[in-house]
């Protein structure tokens, strides 16, 4: 192949990222839109860039060095990088190389001013923008000024502000390669950006554009405020004028400096609504070219726009395709079921082929269509009751959507929006046998599955696990099933309602239902305390558990004294419990089954911080406490006028609670039995595709749906370059944060608490447990990573129930997520700890180790000195 040194813009598409890198690529697409003007310029491509790294062999051994780095070691990060600049920078540009790019100068003239702009191949790319990570020089004039800079342009790709942001989306220092963009200068009496979506809340329909005087150079680094103007349908929505006190200029000799505004423009528009609206015509140009949202830089010379760049927006999150033109209100199902992380393709078919209401996917999100309940009137006021009791953020959020008269439009009460979300139940008696069958039927049903499934391979296990869905389906759309759990949630609803009328008393419900029977999950975190009586005997199996890295640590620790029966323990701890671990609705996730070392330091916490028999005295204090909490209430009931029917209601009531409350836990427990089952005879197919050579590694059949899946068995066939993509995009769908509430013109929207009760400085969440806790915070994001002492108070992202085993150990807590009847709520009550949830950004405004109050009754977080 010939090497190909200098390309002209026109020459060059998004076709050839490899070649021009990402900036190139784009503005050589840029070239081909009609009406869009690109000034003109050519590109030293990768190949002169490789032949410059090729001549200092040094340089391999210090990528070497880099690529063992850890992202946070700034300073090893900082000496590597500059030492790499520095050599690239002091290579001499070989002299057919120099006189190719000379002869692209000569048509601009011999003193020509240029811009000289780094273009790498990991640039503007679909999932990571690289947005100011390598270097742009303006103003350079001479040919032996532009070769200097473009040798600078290379040497930017290993500036340390690249290096960090490639080795934290995990991209090979080696396999980015850098060209240069040599473009004429041009001299803008105004410049800025565009964002052909609103940056802040997603909206695609509005155009966002920041202006002001001179080059760019003036917003990008800061050095003023610009104007912002806001374009929907042709006109402008919204504008913000700022005093624009500086601009940056351009030398006749080269260079850039910043220069005064006379103080007469400094308040004047640097854009005419008339400019605006033309610039948000030619975005949406663009924007239609490249298929999605861009971020345009342009300059704007003698009333005619010039656009020098157009990347992607790579933060917005995307929308669930629909294929109508229709307006669409979806409501995140992560939010609901604790689990905000991105899921794998597998992960995601397999819960929308399980769920009981049709799921669109967006972002490695799931989300619900709430649309038609939303129009109609009859259904709209269940939908918000039930979505303001589980989370107050997506009903306010709902209710920001339902003000603009013209989003969601209204449906007769006859409408087909289904029946209200939640909606009123037939009651069913208190009578705690209706538990017992109900966990009887699962069991029985998920003995079936794991007995039936066994017999089955290739095409027919899948669609045997096709009917086993609907049996999933079947057992959780059991009337008796959604009766029992809502008996549950309402009487506490009831309870503390009436309670606080009655007797002044907020969310009286939460201690009411300490320790109640049945409940899986508290169980499971108070059989870990049971596992840690067991092992705390034994010294030489602490020691060998402080160190346990591998797996198969269960089978080493029979050659300890005391060690068959620390294993006979966790095994049976296992058996009851292995399918669960956390973001447990992805089926792809390592259960503790397949990594028990997960557990370890929880374990070894509850050997430090308790003594022997503490599960059952946990448990037995919280029943007295509930006990204690129920003569205190009825008797101050009996007290009031009209006591005796008071305390008879509220005693059926917390009868009704006691009964059914612990059964909330359970449908999601069989729900993850389930799961896994699935999951280890998809594994084993997987092991068979392997040994055929269809598929290197098993996992990654993580990375298809099951319905592509089911077709790779039957063909034996697998799209490599599919997988691969994948595994890209899930990498980048974790620098997305998921909305509560999503349009479909792509507005996240937020929701906010509107509350005037809290402190000043405090951060608002939703009450979910009673109490009021004073402690250290620990802000953990992977459970395996805890390190608890008596006393503190968690502080992570969201919990769902494998976070169980933490919560005997721990004060109180705080979660960024969640909702009155989420699981982590429902187990701080079972254990009696103080807990506020859905606190937005708490894991970022807490420092780990930072003393707080966490007041559970009223919903707020308190900063200690």
């Amino acid at each position: 192949m010939i090497e190909q040194y200098v390309l002209d813009l026109q020459e060059v598409d998004d076709m050839q990222v490899a070649v021009v890198g990402g900036k190139a690529a784009h503005l050589g697409g840029l070239t081909r839109i009609e009406g869009i003007r690109v000034p003109a310029g050519f590109c030293v491509t990768t190949d002169a860039f490789r032949r410059i790294m090729a001549q200092a062999p040094s340089i391999d051994d210090r990528l070497d060095q880099l690529s063992r780095l850890n992202s946070d070691d700034r300073e090893a990060i900082r000496t590597l990088s500059a030492q790499i600049r520095r050599t690239i920078e002091g290579i001499a540009i070989p002299g057919d190389l120099a006189a190719a790019i000379t002869r692209a100068l000569a048509r601009f003239g011999e003193q020509a001013a240029c811009a000289v702009r780094s273009s790498a191949t990991a640039e503007d790319l679909p999932t990571a923008s690289f947005a100011g990570q390598q270097d742009t020089y303006l103003n350079v004039v001479g040919p032996t000024a532009i070769l200097q800079h473009i040798s600078r342009c290379w040497a930017s790709l290993f500036t340390e502000r690249a290096v960090t942001y490639r080795q934290r989306n995990g991209i090979d220092h080696r396999t980015v390669h850098m060209a240069v963009v040599v473009q004429q200068m041009v001299f803008p009496h105004a410049a800025g950006i565009l964002f052909t979506a609103d940056p802040v809340t997603g909206n695609r329909k509005v155009a966002t554009v920041d202006a002001g005087f001179g080059l760019g150079e003036a917003l990008v680094s800061g050095l003023v405020n610009p104007d912002v103007f806001k374009v929907r349908d042709g006109e402008v929505v919204a504008r913000a004028i700022a005093v624009k006190q500086r601009a940056v200029h351009a030398l006749p000799a080269g260079g850039t400096q910043e220069v005064a505004i006379d103080s007469q423009r400094q308040e004047q528009p640097a854009l005419t609504d008339d400019q605006v609206v033309r610039l948000a015509q030619l975005g949406r140009r663009i924007e239609a070219h490249f298929g999605r949202p861009q971020d345009i830089e342009w300059c704007l010379v003698d009333d005619d726009f010039r656009i020098v760049q157009s990347r992607p927006i790579t933060t917005l999150f995307p929308i669930p395709e629909t294929g109508d033109q229709e307006n669409h209100v979806y409501v995140s199902v992560g939010h609901g079921q604790m689990m905000t992380d991105p899921m794998k393709p597998l992960g995601l078919s397999v819960w929308q082929l399980t769920a009981m209401v049709p799921m669109h996917e967006a972002g490695g999100r799931l989300f619900v269509d709430v649309t038609r309940r939303l129009a109609s009137p009859a259904s709209r006021s269940g939908l918000l009751d039930v979505m303001g009791r589980g989370d107050p953020l997506i009903r306010d959020a709902l209710e920001t959507v339902l003000d603009r008269d013209d989003f969601v439009p209204s449906l007769p009460d006859a409408g087909p929006g289904g029946p209200p979300a939640g909606g009123a139940s037939v009651p069913i008696e208190t009578d705690p046998a209706i538990v017992t069958e109900l966990i009887e039927r699962s069991q029985v049903s998920i003995a079936a599955l794991e007995r039936d499934i066994r017999t089955k391979t290739g095409p027919a296990l899948f669609d045997f696990l096709l009917e086993a869905f609907e049996e999933h389906k079947r057992v959780l759309s059991d009337p008796l099933n959604l009766q029992a759990i809502m008996a549950g949630m309402e009487a506490t609803w009831w309870l503390n309602d009436k309670l606080q009328e009655w007797l002044g008393e907020k969310n009286a419900a939460d201690t009411l239902t300490l320790s109640a029977p049945d409940n899986v999950t508290s169980e499971m975190g108070l059989a870990l305390l049971d596992v840690a009586d067991v092992v705390r005997p034994h010294p030489e199996v602490v020691a060998f558990l402080q160190g346990v890295e591998d797996e198969g640590f269960l089978d080493e620790l029979a050659k300890l004294a005391g060690g068959t029966e620390a294993r006979d323990a966790m095994e049976a701890y296992l058996d009851r419990y292995g399918m669960r671990c956390v973001g447990e609705i992805d089926i792809t996730r390592p259960r503790w089954r397949e990594r028990p070392t997960t557990l370890v330091p929880a374990i070894l916490d509850n050997v430090r911080n308790f003594e022997p028999g503490a599960a059952e005295r946990r448990f037995e204090q919280g029943r007295q406490k509930a006990q204690k909490k129920e003569q205190d209430v009825l008797s101050r009931l009996r007290a009031l006028p009209d006591g005796d029917r008071k305390a008879d209601e509220a005693k059926r009531m917390i009868d009704r609670v006691r009964t059914f409350i612990g059964y909330r836990e359970y449908p999601k427990y069989g729900i993850v039995s389930r799961s896994f089952v699935y999951k280890q005879a998809l594994l084993e197919e997987a092991e068979r595709l392997v040994q055929a050579n269809v598929l290197p590694e098993k996992e990654d059949i993580f990375y298809l749906t099951f319905q592509e899946l089911h077709e790779v068995v039957r063909s034996n066939r697998v799209d490599d370059q599919l997988v691969q993509q994948r595994k890209d995009a899930f990498r980048s769908y974790h620098a997305l944060t998921p909305p509560r509430v999503l349009t479909s013109d792509g507005e996240a929207v937020t929701g906010a608490y509107r509350r005037d009760d809290v402190p000043a400085g405090a951060l608002i969440g939703l009450p979910v447990s009673a109490g009021t806790i004073e402690g250290r915070a620990r802000v953990i994001l992977d459970m395996a990573e805890a390190d608890l002492e008596a006393g503190d108070i968690l502080v992570t992202t969201f919990t769902d129930p494998s976070w169980s085993p933490l919560f005997v150990g721990i004060a109180g807590l705080v979660t960024e997520v969640g909702g009155l009847m989420t699981h982590g709520a429902v187990i701080a009550r079972e254990y009696g700890l103080p807990a506020v949830v859905g606190v937005e950004r708490a894991t970022r405004l807490i420092r780990d180790g930072q003393r707080i109050r966490v007041h559970g009754t009223d919903g707020y977080v308190e900063f200690l000195p």
